[in-house]
């Protein structure tokens, strides 16, 4: 099995090569990692103390960041290596300033692994939810150092917990403990003789429960918004966009403010999306010199500034669940007590059937559903709060993941 998946690595190489001279994205990633030994090398001495964090993408990094933070704190005289393998982590995060260096994880050959290791020589490595590489793992393994992961969620039909899947397996015993989100997935791990685990629960809460403590004033936020009620879309994708387009131009949405945040900020599908909408629109980009209570719409085209954003929202709505993108985080609004729109594509994603069957969270599968729920959140105040607050109680009751982890890393 470890030849096939060798073979399966260097297979892989040669096909994001070549598919990266038409995919821009690709492109970024196999430049980059081209350059991590490079990096290393010059930013790292054989002499420093060093940990290791690593997320596949955006989505792990806020996972992981609470613990990163913390031991940011704590480990004042180490290295912090940051790592992620999507282009869409490194570019948004590679200025973070809880790494001392952040880079691409080079493919998961033996020989990438031993180069890696042999530069950055962990005390401690923390991988988060999965992106579980085996040469990586076992390389650490043979030199005797740690690993963890953290906010683990595995499912049955995951080669792990199959017949032929004896390499992931082994890959998992390589950590000397997981911190999984529930206890189903601590189950599937006793059912494969691993026993070194905590049910902590997802780091996320605690990530955005932390969002309170800041200051999430946006002065141009309050002017657009104009004491209105206002709907918040956020991490949207074209199907999203079109769900809220047509609410948008259609007489019910009269005095509502809408703020969208697209996943993609590519100025010509900003374009494309702004003139859709037959109604005054206003872009991030443009609102130093645009009059901003007099439009209706706000797109936001640039990055960082969601979390903010949505302390203003009435209503929400978190895009890539009514397409096959994946289902964004809906515990960012969900922290500020408000109510949930999403798409029905949200299987992989526990914290959404468990909010929507407390109340705070709707799922549709199109327009008219769509238009729908949002109405009537528009119009029943009672309803509104009642299942913003449900979300609001959801989070205080799952925080305290960090605390689990860093109390076993003591």
């Amino acid at each position: 099995m470890h030849i096939i998946y060798n073979i399966a690595i260097h297979f892989t190489n040669l096909v994001l090569k070549c598919a990266s001279v038409f995919n821009e994205k690709l492109k970024k990633g196999v430049v980059g990692r081209k350059n991590t030994f490079t990096t290393l090398n010059r930013k790292l001495s054989k002499t420093d103390k060093t940990l290791w964090f690593h997320c596949a993408s955006l989505g792990e990094y806020e996972q992981g960041l609470p613990v990163f933070v913390e031991l940011r704190k704590r480990y004042k005289k180490h290295k912090i290596i940051l790592s992620f393998f999507s282009p869409s982590g490194y570019e948004i995060r590679k200025n973070t300033p809880v790494a001392d260096v952040v880079v691409y994880l080079p493919l998961d050959t033996k020989k990438n692994a031993k180069t890696f290791l042999n530069i950055v020589n962990p005390e401690l490595s923390i991988f988060v939810k999965y992106d579980i590489w085996p040469n990586y793992l076992l390389e650490l393994q043979k030199r005797n150092l740690r690993a963890i992961l953290i906010s683990a969620l595995f499912r049955k039909n995951q080669p792990y917990f199959k017949f032929y899947g004896r390499l992931f397996r082994n890959t998992l015993f390589t950590f000397e403990h997981i911190f999984t989100q529930n206890e189903t997935s601590k189950n599937l791990l006793l059912s494969i003789n691993y026993d070194s685990i905590t049910v902590s629960g997802d780091t996320r809460f605690d990530r955005v429960a932390n969002q309170l403590k800041t200051d999430n004033t946006l002065a141009f936020i309050e002017s657009f918004k104009d004491n209105k009620l206002c709907v918040v879309a956020g991490s949207t994708w074209p199907e999203d966009d079109i769900l809220l387009v047509n609410f948008i131009n259609s007489d019910v949405s009269k005095n509502i403010k809408f703020i969208i945040a697209p996943h993609n900020i590519k100025s010509h599908q900003i374009n494309n999306l702004k003139a859709r909408i037959n109604d005054d629109v206003v872009l991030f980009s443009e609102k130093d010199t645009q009059p901003l209570s007099a439009a209706k719409v706000f797109i936001i085209d640039t990055i960082g500034i969601l979390s903010k954003v949505y302390s203003y929202s009435n209503i929400a709505y978190v895009g890539g669940a009514i397409g096959n993108t994946g289902l964004h985080n809906i515990l960012e609004p969900a922290v500020f007590g408000v109510p949930i729109i999403i798409g029905n594509y949200h299987k992989k994603f526990p914290e959404a059937q468990t909010m929507i069957d407390t109340g705070g969270v709707f799922s549709i599968s199109n327009q008219k559903e769509f238009d729908s729920i949002l109405n009537e959140l528009l119009i029943d105040t009672k309803k509104r709060q009642f299942s913003g607050n449900t979300n609001k109680i959801f989070i205080n009751e799952n925080k305290g993941a960090l605390i689990k982890i860093l109390n076993y890393l003591k």
